[in-house]
């Protein structure tokens, strides 16, 4: 079994997740991203966190995965619901439990606070390697459909 740490990250991660978010794109989307632009998107993140937060997991001193928590306030709940974006998980720590470790951080950081209503994501519609795995953490897929305009 693997030792997992997660933490919030911090700049001395920025150079890590933004190689990670060029990895999810390609790997996830096919697309190319630019790294320059990918690494000072990070850093926005990193230096303002009214932009959100990203969490890291570490095995043995490396890191290893990530994921970006952007904050939503729902009227309907009186709280804070925390969206999961850019995860990746480098492929040699894939099934061995460092996804369920993040996941497991934030879940028990949301149960210990009553202002925190929940964790949500969204899923490229055709990851189901993706969804099962988001499945096999007891998150269901089956209350909302996600509608989206991006700009040009």
């Amino acid at each position: 079994m693997l030792n997992i740490q997660t933490r919030l990250a911090g700049a001395e991660d920025i150079e890590a997740i933004a190689t990670f978010q060029c990895h999810l794109a390609s790997e996830s989307e096919a697309i190319t991203l630019d790294p320059v632009t990918v690494g000072k998107g990070v850093r926005a993140v990193i230096e303002d966190a009214t932009k959100g937060c990203y969490w890291v997991a570490d095995v043995d001193g490396q890191t290893v995965g990530c994921m970006m928590v952007l904050r939503e306030w729902s009227d309907w709940r009186n709280a804070e619901m925390w969206w999961i974006h850019s995860l990746y998980v480098l492929p040699e720590f894939r099934r061995r439990g460092v996804l369920r470790a993040m996941y497991g951080h934030l879940k028990a950081i949301i149960e210990a606070e009553p202002s925190l209503g929940g964790l949500r994501l969204y899923v490229e519609k055709d990851n189901h390697v993706a969804m099962e795995a988001y499945e096999a953490l007891g998150m269901d897929g089956e209350h909302y459909k996600l509608f989206e305009w991006i700009a040009p």
